[in-house]
């Protein structure tokens, strides 16, 4: 699991067992509250990693062939169907809605690639439309790379607090039982603090690896977002360049 197997060399499981086995009903559950929580976070992780990197891969190839094209509906025209990336997602759904806005027989022109063709324009209210589709478009599938995202951070942060929550717990179980027996033997209260203890460092097990995974998909979703936005403006802005041609 995300905790056992990245524990410290110098820990020894057996006293961090020990101690669990030791610990009282409220510290075991955290403990396995703690030990789901990580399972969770490697899932997520390895997951995410996976679908970010598989996404950035696509999107540079989407943008060599975008690129290719002579003019910005030649991709939409020529492309190959399949399940697009996040960045074709958007270039598509913005060049559908700016031809359903040309009238009929320009619209055959376009897509039939005509000579006549190349006298398509639409209006300036028509080209905000198109706009509107695009960011919408476009803050959907930032979200959609971001999901997971929120459930790993709430992990990371939960973690150590509910093995601090465990610890403060279990030494006020450790000084009231010291108290009922009237002893102040450091024999007597040790184990049950030690046993109180475990909850933090298995949190601490769980959220430190899940914090470095977390940072470095964050660095991945922040650049995803970046060519998302970079990709709309420079989509908007051919659109205006080879379509506003008439006035409002």
């Amino acid at each position: 699991m995300f905790g056992t197997a990245l524990l410290p060399a110098g820990l020894p499981l057996a006293s961090l067992f020990g101690g669990f086995m030791e610990s009282n009903l409220m510290g075991k559950g955290i403990v396995l509250i703690q030990l789901a929580s990580s399972i969770v976070a490697a899932a997520i992780i390895i997951g995410k990693n996976k679908e970010l990197g598989c996404v950035l891969r696509n999107s540079k190839r989407f943008l060599r062939e975008f690129l290719a094209g002579r003019d910005v509906l030649d991709y939409y025209l020529l492309r190959k169907k399949g399940s697009p990336t996040a960045l074709e997602l958007i270039y598509e759904r913005t060049c559908e809605r700016m031809v359903k806005l040309l009238d009929p027989d320009m619209r055959r022109s376009v897509i039939g690639r005509q000579s006549d063709a190349v006298n398509a324009a639409l209006s300036g209210r028509e080209i905000e439309l198109v706009r509107s589709t695009c960011e919408h478009t476009l803050e959907e599938e930032q979200l959609r790379i971001e999901n997971g995202m929120g459930l790993l951070a709430t992990i990371v942060t939960a973690s150590p607090m509910l093995g601090l929550l465990g610890t403060v717990w279990g030494v006020l179980d450790a000084f009231a039982e010291m108290g009922s027996k009237g002893t102040v033997l450091l024999s007597a209260i040790a184990p049950a603090i030690s046993s109180a203890l475990v909850t933090t460092v298995v949190g601490l097990l769980v959220a430190i690896p899940s914090a470095i995974f977390y940072n470095n998909l964050a660095v991945k979703v922040r650049q995803l977002a970046t060519d998302m936005d970079g990709f709309s403006d420079e989509l908007m802005g051919r659109i205006a360049c080879e379509f506003q041609g008439r006035n409002d």
